[in-house]
């Protein structure tokens, strides 16, 4: 269970901070799948996430309070949010009555819970379709060549498909692009193609290869050349979260004004929850921005 403002670790995709009472049942946990769920009073999401417990630590300097380290590489956002009672019954069998009506109160308030592997199955499989690169695929042409002569879907284990890659990337792309309302994030344009497809791309802030994650908060909704731009550190975004850094000494100025928004601020998400983690932030500064200002300049011919 975790609410997007709780007052211990904010970044579900790296950590996640308990008491004593759940140890037991998150060092089993440990090697396996988890479902992230957000409690009735913090919102409306019910189940919005899946990721992989690394590894349980004793949080520093805080007696009785644990962290769950999260594998890197393994979170992943639904591509919707499942509801903690579909149709009339509960998602999970332990808080289902015998008749089927929701239980109150006991395994209800559980911020961590067992949860069988039939409920996993089902979790994910609605919050993420086993056909969600098929769903991509024919969202802007109705038929597209991979499903032209009605072959069927191969249908792929749930743990093979949540680490696969271009699931993955599908699953990514989809978030961050809608997160944005599929517009670019520093130059405010939504452009679409003639059949209505978005110009806009996903970015990682953090690359998947520098251990950084599938989450909308790891991910910048950029055009083709800022991606382009962005990758390669000549432009970044300052420690006030909002302002777009850029590499003088290697982007035209002319550039500059044509591509960017002219107040210089990141467009933000409609939703709070989804802004870029100012530490995914830190580390391109760091990592990519720091170390594209010492190397050589860049060709624009």
């Amino acid at each position: 269970m975790h609410k997007a403002d709780s007052i211990y670790e904010d970044e579900p995709d790296v950590v996640y901070d308990f008491p004593r009472s759940y140890l037991n049942a998150v060092r089993e946990a440990v090697g396996d799948w988890i479902v992230y769920y957000e409690p009735v009073k913090a919102g409306p999401r019910g189940y919005f996430a899946v990721a992989k417990i690394d590894r349980v630590i004793p949080k520093p300097r805080v007696e009785g309070r644990f962290l769950a380290m999260i594998a890197p590489g393994s979170f992943l956002p639904f591509d919707r949010e499942v509801p903690r009672i579909l149709k009339g019954r509960p998602m999970e069998a332990a808080l289902t009555e015998p008749d089927g009506t929701p239980k109150k109160g006991g395994a209800v308030q559980l911020a961590v819970r067992r949860l069988p592997e039939a409920d996993f199955a089902r979790i994910v499989d609605l919050g993420l379709p086993q056909e969600l690169e098929q769903i991509e695929a024919a969202r802007y042409d109705p038929q597209p060549a991979e499903l032209a002569e009605g072959a069927e879907p191969f249908r792929r284990p749930v743990l093979e498909r949540l680490t696969r890659r271009p699931y993955r990337d599908v699953a990514f792309r989809r978030k961050v692009r809608d997160a944005y309302g599929y517009r670019c994030a520093m130059s405010g344009l939504m452009l679409r193609n003639g059949g209505g497809r978005p110009e806009v791309q996903a970015a990682h802030i953090r690359p998947v290869e520098n251990q950084g994650s599938d989450s909308v908060r790891n991910g910048l909704s950029l055009s083709g050349t800022l991606h382009w731009m962005f990758d390669r550190g000549l432009i970044s975004v300052a420690d006030d979260c909002e302002t777009i850094l850029v590499s003088h000494n290697k982007v035209p100025g002319e550039v500059v004004g044509r591509l960017l928004v002219p107040d210089g601020k990141l467009v933000r998400p409609a939703d709070p929850r989804n802004a870029p983690h100012p530490e995914n932030l830190r580390w391109h500064r760091e990592n990519v921005f720091g170390r594209a200002l010492s190397e050589e300049p860049v060709s624009w011919v």
